[in-house]
């Protein structure tokens, strides 16, 4: 596994490759649906928006609350093409990374390239293991969409992969070659 301190630079970027195993530490924003529709409409009023996109990492999730002594409850990834509507232009202002599960949208995989970012993918089912990576957790803006709230999350040794990297592997696609594997 690679351990990374986050945020990247375009060299840690570039260097990683779909399927690989890393270890993320720093800070990664949360936000669903609601956010990301949220955070689209207000691009589209030129209003400055509650964190600097740039270099920012943001984790599709939907944490539940959290037990008395826990910076979070159970955070498990939820489902990446929910977002794949407002993903590109987030890319295209200056996001270089996401974490959820799944497969994106040929748009989003451009993005990806285009802008050197990476798609990570956490592993499903595994939200109350995920939970011992987080350290902290902020309030940043959308209180009222409650678990779907944008905040602030320091992370330290966050298991996942590189679903797609900045050339455009996928670990999805189906050619086994893309992951540099031989055919039998």
């Amino acid at each position: 596994m690679k351990r990374l301190q986050l945020p990247l630079s375009e060299e840690e970027r570039m260097s990683l490759k779909a399927g690989d195993a890393v270890l993320l530490s720093g800070e990664i924003y949360t936000a669903r649906d609601a956010a990301h529709k949220r955070l689209h409409e207000m691009i589209e009023r030129n209003e400055e928006l509650p964190f600097d996109l740039n270099d920012a990492v943001i984790y599709y999730v939907g944490p539940t609350p959290a037990k008395p002594g826990q910076a979070i409850g159970s955070a498990g990834p939820t489902t990446s093409g929910r977002m794949d509507p407002y993903a590109p232009l987030l890319l295209d202002l200056g996001l270089k990374g996401m974490i959820g599960k799944g497969k994106r949208n040929d748009q989003v995989k451009d993005a990806i390239v285009r802008n050197k970012a990476v798609y990570f993918v956490a592993v499903g089912g595994a939200g109350a293991l995920l939970s011992h990576s987080i350290m902290k957790r902020e309030p940043v803006a959308f209180d009222d969409l409650l678990a779907e709230a944008i905040t602030k999350l320091t992370v330290k040794d966050f298991p996942c992969f590189v679903g797609i990297d900045c050339l455009g592997r996928d670990i999805y696609d189906r050619d086994e070659r893309v992951l540099g594997r031989e055919e039998l």
